[in-house]
């Protein structure tokens, strides 16, 4: 959510950012602000003046009867409750007003950052870096539940009797993989000196509307009946949520946190084939980073944030690449994102594993986290999250790249302990 001194300010700033993001059906957005705020601030004013009246001819009224003047005494009693009147139908009005204009600054999109390219869709994302040798075998690379299934270690039949379509059971060694790649997410981010967390799975609705729009909110969560919770999607909504309505001190910044969680997502609509199995899932596990810094740290930390995703996976031998999130496919928080894409070799191409976020002051300016610096002013943090992992898709991408011709998997150094020694799944 926007700074409404920003839309004061500048609001051609506003329109123009709008315009970036092809979200044109908005514009009208700004100036119903702005329509709504001076409505707001001229009401503020009026209020104002009549407490200051209001009072004045309170203590009035006192001296006048003392002075035998009750008639006048009686008018400026008149005068009192008529002001207290309009003043209350005022002060419902400022309340209406707010309202409007927060309602409306919720889906008016954040400012892109200036190196964010211009483009509607993801097909105009741009490919910034590759990192490792994407190889295509001699041999055929079998669809991914086809492997797992030679391996005994799915079974979707059952799941959809339990649960229906997007849920899978993992079984045997893949199964004990699953939990071994998000054992070694954990040590990796904690061995960079990230605190480790295991959030709350369900969290409040004005939690939900503080770290994301609502559109994605609607698209993705799952919301609890009859109570205020709603599963959440990732866990950077419960660590951002943590810090809700929170002063934080300067010196205890950044924050820089992950955490493990399962995830809950509706996932709408259909999906082709590749998409299926264990790719686009209404449950997974994921490992996650978050970050609240200050405001001038937050694009070193974004940089930062992607290289250990990409870092992350090469240990295990995965080639990746980055792709920049053009303006179109940003949600309406985000400041600047990139996607972290693992090599298919069965698809021979790349397919999107983690994402990295920076949101800028958004989503603390919605929830109310606050920083006094050690002048004793106070500002917004900016916040920042990224995907370290999140197994079910990422063993994809594992399978296909650690397939040997035989059908076995073979295990890279760095997960063998996780996985009682074994160098292999046969």
């Amino acid at each position: 959510m926007l700074d409404i001194n920003l839309v004061r300010s500048n609001p051609d700033l506003v329109r123009e950012n709008i315009k970036k993001k092809f979200q044109d059906a908005k514009l009208p957005l700004v100036d119903e602000v702005l329509d709504f705020d001076r409505k707001n601030r001229e009401a503020i004013q009026r209020a104002d003046y009549l407490r200051s009246q209001r009072n004045r001819i309170s203590k009035q009224i006192g001296m006048l009867m003392g002075q035998g003047k009750r008639d006048e005494a009686e008018a400026a009693k008149q005068q009192v409750k008529d002001m207290q009147d309009e003043l209350a139908d005022i002060e419902q009005k400022e309340v209406e007003y707010a309202e409007e204009i927060r309602k409306r600054m919720l889906v008016i999109p954040n400012i892109i950052d200036d190196s964010v390219p211009i483009g509607r869709d993801d097909s105009e994302n741009v490919e910034n870096e590759r990192f490792g040798e994407p190889v295509v075998p001699e041999w055929e690379v079998p669809y991914h539940v086809d492997i797992m299934e030679r391996l005994n270690g799915i079974d979707l039949d059952s799941a959809r009797r339990t649960s229906g379509n997007g849920f899978y059971y993992l079984k045997g060694d893949i199964a004990r993989l699953h939990s071994a790649i998000l054992s070694y997410a954990r040590d990796f981010m904690i061995d960079h000196g990230f605190t480790y967390y295991v959030p709350p799975f369900m969290i409040h609705g004005n939690v939900v509307t503080g770290v994301m729009s609502f559109a994605e909110m609607e698209n993705m969560m799952y919301k609890i009946e009859g109570e205020d919770l709603y599963l959440i999607g990732t866990s950077e909504h419960s660590m951002i949520g943590k810090f809700i309505d929170q002063m934080l001190n300067e010196d205890e910044l950044p924050q820089t946190l992950t955490s493990y969680s399962p995830c809950f997502r509706k996932e709408v609509g259909a999906h082709g084939i590749e998409e299926r199995g264990v790719y686009r899932i209404h449950q997974f596990e994921k490992q996650e980073m978050v970050v609240v810094c200050k405001p001038e740290d937050s694009m070193k930390w974004y940089n930062k944030m992607w290289q250990l995703t990409v870092e992350f996976f090469r240990t295990l031998d995965i080639p990746v690449r980055t792709l920049e999130c053009c303006s179109g496919d940003l949600a309406d928080l985000k400041v600047k994102s990139c996607d972290v894409e693992a090599w298919s070799p069965r698809q021979q191409k790349y397919f999107e594993v983690g994402s990295c976020s920076n949101l800028g002051d958004a989503q603390a300016r919605r929830l109310k986290i606050r920083v006094k610096g050690a002048d004793g002013k106070k500002y917004l943090p900016h916040t920042l999250n990224n995907t370290v992992v999140a197994p079910p898709r990422m063993l994809i991408a594992f399978l296909e790249n650690n397939l040997r011709a035989d059908g076995s998997i073979r295990i890279p150094e760095a997960l063998r302990v996780y996985m009682g020694g074994k160098c292999e799944i046969r």
